[in-house]
């Protein structure tokens, strides 16, 4: 019984001591495509599509550059156009990582969305073309059926900003064309085919060898708050975090601020 004993113990450590001088690969590895860099952080690549509001375009433009340049390898697509048009195509199943909107509305119609987060404000304000041959002077030439006027469509952030101006004003606006979205009313401005549009300051920068800005007081009435979101069925969530985490930090706020938006 003793010497049976003993042979199973020399027997268990023997099976220890091989067990001990096995491969020295681990079990299990990461795979380098989703492996973490040296940072912690998950490595990026492939495409980032985002969805943004069209007042947004040089801004967001500028951004991928920069974004692109910092994480070499990742692409950053680009959908520009009025916030109510990209939130149906998202809802539509359009494949989108990220949505920038022009307004907190539009953003909650999206049903795919993350946590939304307002990054800027935008406050309206009157183009007029160089040299202002219509003559304007104020929020009340718009309510003058001989001056042509533009403005952005009701459904559009910039459209229902307007509205919000002149209730504000208690004014009536006579509009010639109602466009869909802010780009294509600075358009009709800065190609003088109108006398004025309302349109955001930060479009009256962009254009400003071609257009002219008036301030109106009414326009602290409906000053537009800008969120911006990953969605939760992102092709792509590692990088949508990335670009968001990019337009929030210090050197988003700055392109976002030298292009004329305010902090939020």
């Amino acid at each position: 019984m003793f010497r049976r004993t003993a042979f199973a113990a020399l027997a268990a450590v023997a099976a220890f001591a091989l067990a001990g001088c096995g491969s020295d690969t681990p079990a299990s590895s990461t795979s380098p495509s989703t492996s973490p860099s040296a940072s912690g952080t998950p490595s990026l690549s492939g495409e980032i599509n985002v969805f943004a509001a069209a007042s947004l375009t040089g801004t967001f433009t500028q951004l991928g550059k920069d974004f692109e340049a910092a994480h070499p390898g990742v692409k950053v697509n680009f959908s520009f156009d009025a916030s109510s048009a990209l939130a149906q195509q998202i809802n539509k199943g359009a494949p989108a990582d990220v949505f920038a909107s022009a307004a907190p509305k539009n953003m909650d119609q999206v049903t795919d969305k993350g946590t939304p987060t307002n990054f800027v404000k935008n406050t309206l304000e009157i183009a007029v073309p160089k040299g202002n041959p219509g003559h304007i002077t104020g929020l009340k030439d718009f309510t003058d059926k001989s001056k042509k006027i533009a403005l952005c469509a009701p459904e559009v952030p910039c459209g229902a900003a307007a509205q919000k101006v002149f209730k504000a004003a208690g004014l009536t606006a006579q509009p010639d064309t109602l466009e869909k979205d802010v780009k294509a009313a600075l358009t009709k401005v800065s190609l003088d085919e109108v006398d004025a549009a309302l349109v955001y300051k930060t479009d009256v920068l962009s254009a400003k060898d071609k257009v002219e800005g008036i301030e109106f007081p009414e326009a602290s009435k409906a000053v537009n708050e800008y969120p911006i979101a990953t969605l939760t069925k992102a092709p792509n969530p590692n990088g949508a975090k990335a670009f968001v985490d990019y337009v929030l930090s210090d050197k988003g706020k700055a392109v976002l601020t030298a292009a004329g938006f305010d902090a939020p």
